[in-house]
């Protein structure tokens, strides 16, 4: 059987940060998508759920944000 490698509880990840502000968590070893930047290099999944939520306040693109 083989495992989602998004829902790994026990994978490596990066958090992943694109130009509208928002995160992401990204399996390591898969190739980084276009558009993306790591903000977060491969760490445990726990320290990247709460590098997320220490540092994405907003979750709202930052066009949304600045239209609002």
């Amino acid at each position: 059987m083989t495992t989602n490698p998004f829902e790994d509880e026990n994978g490596t990840y990066l958090v992943l940060t694109n130009a509208e502000g928002q995160y992401s968590l990204w399996p390591d070893g898969i190739t980084v998508p276009g558009g993306w930047d790591v903000a977060l290099p491969a760490s445990s999944r726990a320290a990247c759920l709460a590098y997320v939520e220490d540092h994405w306040s907003d979750i709202c693109p930052a066009r949304t944000a600045a239209d609002g």
